[in-house]
């Protein structure tokens, strides 16, 4: 244990049950053995209503802290170690464009629910909250999205196309039936006869480091590791999950990794997702298989979360000198409502 680790479990001990750590399962090993909860967005949001500890420091990037910020009692404070740390896919797509998309689509008498993946601002959350909407994590778009796709509506699935139509796609949906959005600066390219036949239009946005993997990537795989089994998160290209054994959330990799350990059934498990993710299930599944990722493929957000940070984070909640998130007020009530029927829905 280095220096660092030693002073951080000197804090820990001394702030005891007042803190509580929370990291997503894309962090570091060097933050994740500080963290009380691991866990994906679900996981994560799942467990923030029984935390009884006063400060949260959230391991993760901006949104995800306030995503737990909108689920924590009064007396609770959020923390963030980086609250530089950013998510690129969330950065494509702002409430206030959103806002203006949909009421756009209104005036084209498009009737449209919003669906919000978990990697967007509170602020675009706010909005889909005002609009009747609900947030999804990878592990239950299929469930919300069908919730939206029942309650007789159009929806607007927003901001991974990819999620968007690997999703569509799992529940009897093809490309006659959807809409990748063509946007402006501030609303829609889209005319109104475009858009009267389909049942679900998608934003335009994507995560960069997913979006990297292509089929080629399974093709040399497989090449060099015969019989392979490869699993990748849904927020890969379409083409590449259908290449693929399977596709789902990291809570999902994590499992398929455990069962495919235990069995034994293959010498080697293609993972593509973020990197530390999978270098972290190769160590725990190294004397039952192979276990290699797709494509080297690490977020640098998530990787802008250090050990260091994590200790300077602690030493200033400790003198009482840390900066807890805020949230607008405005924007907490129709975020949260969003949030809360992802929950209901899935519950």
């Amino acid at each position: 244990m280095n220096d660092i680790s030693v002073k951080i479990s000197a804090l820990r001990e001394q702030l005891g049950k007042k803190l509580c750590i929370l990291g997503h399962h894309y962090q570091s090993a060097a933050v994740i053995q500080h963290c009380d909860m691991t866990g994906d967005s679900l996981e994560l949001a799942r467990q923030i209503e029984s935390i009884e500890a006063q400060y949260l420091v959230f391991c993760g990037v901006y949104f995800m802290g306030e995503a737990a910020a909108l689920l924590t009692r009064a007396e609770q404070q959020v923390f963030l170690p980086e609250p530089h740390a950013d998510c690129m896919m969330a950065l494509m797509a702002s409430g206030c464009h959103v806002r203006n998309v949909l009421l756009e689509l209104q005036a084209m008498d498009q009737d449209v629910l919003p669906i919000a993946y978990v990697n967007t601002s509170v602020g675009l959350k706010a909005q889909v909250g005002t609009f009747g909407g609900a947030v999804c994590t990878s592990a239950n778009a299929k469930e919300v999205l069908n919730w939206a796709l029942t309650s007789g509506k159009k929806v607007l699935f927003l901001p991974d196309k990819h999620l968007a139509r690997n999703t569509a796609q799992a529940l009897g949906l093809g490309p006659d039936d959807w809409q990748i959005l063509r946007l402006s600066g501030d609303g829609l390219l889209d005319k109104a006869k475009d858009l009267t036949s389909k049942r679900l239009f998608i934003w335009p946005g994507c995560c960069p480091i997913h979006s990297q993997m292509r089929v080629q990537d399974v093709q040399a795989m497989r090449l060099k590791y015969p019989g392979c089994a490869i699993y990748v998160h849904p927020e890969c290209p379409p083409e590449l999950v259908r290449a693929c054994e399977g596709a789902g959330s990291t809570s999902f990799l994590i499992k398929e990794a455990q069962r495919l350990a235990d069995e034994q059934s293959v010498k080697d498990l293609i993972i593509g997702t973020e990197s530390n993710l999978v270098t972290r299930l190769a160590l725990r599944h190294k004397d039952a298989l192979r276990l290699l990722p797709l494509k080297e493929a690490y977020c640098p957000d998530m990787n802008a979360i250090t050990e260091e940070k994590l200790l300077i984070l602690l030493q200033n909640i400790e003198r009482g000198t840390a900066k807890a998130l805020a949230l607008e007020e405005a924007e907490r009530q129709p975020a949260k409502a969003a949030l809360a029927r992802m929950l209901t829905i899935c519950r």
